[in-house]
């Protein structure tokens, strides 16, 4: 990764400009992290996970319900 920098008349460095595919890889890193994250904040909650199909089913027959 070889970042360039936006300075000021100064030297302080104001932005940061990444080649394309750096941000591209950089992004789908901290997505990954923000899952990871996520997953292990509800672990702590303890909570019951279900797969997929089991809540697709069970919104379905929710939604049955609601229409009666």
């Amino acid at each position: 990764m070889k970042p360039q920098f936006v300075t000021d008349d100064h030297g302080k460095k104001l932005a940061v400009i990444f080649p394309i595919n750096d941000y591209n890889r950089m992004m789908n890193e901290l997505d990954e992290l923000e899952d990871i994250k996520l997953y292990d904040a509800a672990k702590k909650r303890d909570q019951k996970f279900i797969d997929a199909e089991q809540a697709f089913k069970e919104i379905e027959k929710k939604r049955e319900e609601k229409q009666k």
